[in-house]
């Protein structure tokens, strides 16, 4: 994607300093910086921190990963023991998001199937830099299947604009590029057709209003910020069209983790007969799970996250006290919709229903057993 006018992605390798980089995500939108990831550690404070977010781009983050294992100082590139170890480290980072897993997992195979240090090293350089860009192909093809979805509307409403309502940061910074809920949108966009985005703030980390609203800002995309709560009354009062959300993990059954806050979309949305779809690549689903409730571990991160709002004040990024100091907090950073509650997927083979049975068509190659 472009950023005025300049082509970038949120993570890249640079080949002339041989160096994996990546935009921190966490002064967006009033900061802009390049942070170079030179050892694991980097990588997983990285993750754990925020400084890269979105199930893609951690999946792409973490293969990188691997590679940076094998090339940072006192490594032990030709120990298994010491790959299996810095993998196993690399995917604690975070417990929701699958892709996490997917990315290190596939390029630890890769590796382990060398003896040298070197090879090694080749290996595991070329699979991880495959895994992001089949993220980024993946996710341009979320947007070409997820514009059919778009013109209909757009047919049926005769070109007024579509009002699509999104749920945290589903975008070209959490997916390389594209993003999953925005591919279809940016798609519709780049092929005229009227589209109007509600925003969601995402409480606690502002990550819609921080990030979503900038992206789509820079692609001229006319979009709204609104608070968590406000969605509800929108669909109410017809003005929206279309939910569309990301996620970071979704059983093979249909349900789906996703930002808090998303579940309540899918009941406001069913309630009022609006489409809710799910947009992601097959990176994402758990194939071997049914129960989301149950099985999908819930990530429960820092109470001051929820304690304290950041933003800009004279000029600076600072952090604000809003509940009492002594008044404690509790930061559960995922909720799962169930299947019921979705209306469909849009993936990188197409649109399904959220059912095992329609999701098992079209992706026939990952059955279990």
């Amino acid at each position: 994607m472009k950023v005025d006018g300049q082509e970038m992605r949120p993570i890249w390798f640079d080949t002339d300093s041989k160096t994996v980089q990546i935009i921190d995500q966490r002064r967006l939108p009033h900061e802009f910086i390049i942070e170079d990831l030179n050892t694991v550690d980097d990588v997983i404070r990285a993750i754990k921190d925020m400084y890269v977010r979105g199930a893609p781009l951690i999946g792409a983050t973490g293969a990188l990963g691997v590679y940076i294992s094998l090339i940072q100082k006192n490594n032990k590139g030709s120990d298994n023991a010491y790959v299996e170890a810095e993998c196993t480290r690399l995917k604690d980072a975070r417990p929701t998001a699958m892709n996490l897993f997917w990315g290190v997992d596939r390029v630890r195979d890769v590796v382990l199937e060398e003896t040298s240090t070197e090879a090694r090293v080749k290996a595991a350089l070329a699979t991880a830099l495959e895994v992001v860009e089949e993220e980024a192909i993946n996710c341009r093809k979320i947007g070409e299947y997820g514009l059919s979805i778009i013109e209909e509307i757009s047919r049926q409403k005769n070109g007024e604009p579509v009002n699509i309502l999104t749920h945290c940061n589903a975008g070209w910074l959490a997916c390389v590029e594209y993003g999953t809920a925005t591919a279809p949108i940016y798609t519709a966009f780049d092929n005229g057709i009227d589209v109007h985005v509600w925003v969601d703030e995402t409480r606690p980390l502002n990550q819609g209003a921080r990030l979503t609203a900038w992206e789509l800002g820079k692609h001229g995309i006319n979009h709204t910020v609104i608070t968590d709560n406000a969605g509800g009354h929108l669909m109410q009062h017809k003005m929206v069209d279309l939910v569309i959300v990301g996620t970071d993990r979704t059983t093979r059954a249909g349900d789906v983790a996703n930002k808090i806050g998303t579940y309540l979309k899918a009941l406001a949305a069913r309630d009022n007969d609006i489409p809710f779809y799910v947009a992601l690549p097959s990176s994402t689903f758990d194939w071997t799970i049914t129960d989301g409730i149950k099985d999908i571990p819930i990530e429960e991160r820092d109470p001051d996250e929820i304690r304290y709002v950041q933003g800009l004040l004279n000029g600076k990024i600072q952090s604000v006290l809003v509940p009492p100091g002594a008044s404690k907090a509790a930061n559960h950073a995922f909720d799962v919709t169930p299947s019921r509650l979705v209306t469909g997927f849009i993936t990188e083979r197409g649109l399904c229903k959220a059912t095992q049975e329609d999701i098992m068509a079209l992706f026939p190659d990952k059955k279990i057993g």
